[in-house]
């Protein structure tokens, strides 16, 4: 069965950091890029950070360049995403996805003071 679970969300202050985590099983996790998704209520999906199977490429949208880091534990079966710096307009349902087919249940992130 696969199973793609995030953790670490919640309410964060601008300014402050979360680190959000994927925890992978029922698939050959080292086979896939990983990628982290973000949606607002009345928008589309949007990309936010993706990485490859080798830990080598790494993809990050615009308004999270610098802010952001996306990591891989091929061994744990686990991927990453580190928020410093976060915005207001960081709040958001994020999402962990294995390209292209498996997705987590989505975990929310407030970032308001």
């Amino acid at each position: 069965q696969v199973q793609l679970v995030e953790s670490g969300g919640g309410l964060a202050q601008p300014g402050g950091s979360l680190r959000l985590s994927c925890a992978a099983s029922g698939f050959p996790f080292e086979d896939y890029v990983m990628r982290w998704y973000r949606q607002v209520p009345g928008r589309e999906r949007e990309l936010v950070a993706g990485i490859s199977y080798s830990l080598i490429a790494t993809y990050y949208v615009d308004g999270v360049k610098g802010r952001f880091t996306i990591s891989r534990d091929n061994a744990k079966n686990t991927v990453d995403l580190h928020m410093n710096s976060l915005k207001p307009e960081d709040t958001a349902m994020y999402y962990c996805n294995a390209v292209p087919h498996y997705w987590g249940q989505g975990i929310q992130v407030t970032v308001s003071s």
